[in-house]
């Protein structure tokens, strides 16, 4: 074991070590409303919070593509496109289709029993779902499997990168021109949720999900340009000076959150980065890189064996046991180790892409 000090190395397995306790925290916002007879009001209240991952995932994403595609646009312009977008849609829509077919099952077999089906699952929005575009403006609710708005999100920055990484690497912009890009989009984001009289990262998401991950996507790669030519102490203060300022901040109610929260991400993703080849760095450990693997299992199949579980095992969804939520979240894990290994992985063999990447989008 080496002491806890930074290399000069970059490494980069905290990045994917994050996206598993991020996708988790997900899970436990999903689920947290089912347990307030188990677990203390305090605890409720911090699971309420747990959308906020999803902000940390467009950071976090906007982050890795540009360190891992950046310069080869840079070199290539256009012509890297078309594998960019071969790879990004290889590693999410497989995955996904599989998820929805399970849920339109889900559906049908609800509609054989006799029983009404929910407004939740709408048949015509469903080509939408296929598609990866239900969250472009087109829908006014979060339908069929919720989680999946985010990566209908995300695809939409899969198209917009292209440009905006040409546009960037011919103009190289200096880590302070970086930085202050970065707060530009975070202020004009606060600036789109207070016209629409929200302070709420999570308020309407149909409507302004796709601005909320197109900033924050775009926060992620001003700030990997910052860290690839600020790679050093300097950074790491800075960032950890930030984090904690806009943390006490929007802890304390003194900020709004849709200001707070994307500039501390920004910050701390930066630092993850940063401080990954610490030996003493939890985020680099391998379970917490495996949990980041199977992430996007996670992520994705969560809602949908909640909703089942609930149906075959719950008596009272308003007092589940604790022990009743571990064994599901002991089959989320199962499922996320399943689907990894039985779709996620064959599907990007076959589709020609690498098994391994450093943190895949969510």
């Amino acid at each position: 074991m080496g002491d806890c000090t930074l290399s000069t190395r970059p490494q980069v397995d905290a990045l994917t070590g994050i996206r598993g306790l991020a996708a988790w925290l997900v899970v436990l916002y999903h689920i947290r409303q089912n347990f307030t007879a188990s677990l203390p009001g305090s605890v409720i209240a911090v699971l309420a919070k747990g959308y906020l991952a999803v902000d940390l995932f467009f950071v976090l994403s906007g982050f890795v593509l540009w360190m891992t595609w950046g310069h080869r646009f840079a070199e290539q312009g256009l012509r890297a496109a078309l594998p960019f977008l071969q790879k990004r849609i290889a590693r999410v829509w497989p995955l996904h289709v599989i998820i929805l077919a399970l849920t339109v099952m889900f559906a049908l077999a609800i509609q054989t029993t006799g029983r009404p089906l929910p407004a939740h699952y709408e048949w015509d929005e469903l080509p939408l779902h296929v598609l990866l575009m239900q969250n472009w403006g087109f829908t006014n609710e979060i339908a069929w499997n919720d989680p999946s708005w985010s990566i209908s999100t995300e695809v939409a920055a899969y198209l917009v990168f292209p440009l905006m990484a040409i546009g960037l690497a011919r103009v190289r912009p200096s880590p302070l021109v970086a930085a202050g890009l970065a707060l530009a989009l975070i202020v004009a984001l606060d600036r789109l949720f207070a016209a629409n009289g929200s302070a709420v990262l999570g308020h309407d998401i149909a409507r302004l999900g796709l601005w909320r991950c197109l900033a924050q996507f775009g926060c992620g790669v001003a700030m990997c340009i910052l860290w690839q030519q600020w790679h050093d102490r300097r950074m790491v203060l800075s960032a950890v000076l930030i984090a904690a300022i806009c943390a006490s901040l929007f802890a304390t109610g003194n900020a709004r959150e849709t200001l707070a929260v994307p500039i501390l991400f920004s910050a701390l993703v930066p630092l993850i980065a940063a401080t990954s080849n610490l030996s003493c760095n939890p985020l680099s450990s391998r379970i917490a890189v495996v949990l980041g693997e199977i992430s996007y299992s996670t992520y994705l199949a969560h809602f949908l064996l909640w909703t089942v579980f609930k149906i075959m095992f719950v008596d009272d969804a308003r007092a589940v046991s604790l022990s009743t939520g571990a064994i599901y979240l002991g089959l989320t894990l199962a499922a996320s180790f399943a689907l990894y290994h039985c779709v996620e992985v064959p599907a990007r063999h076959w589709l020609g892409t690498s098994r391994r990447q450093v943190a895949h989008p969510a």
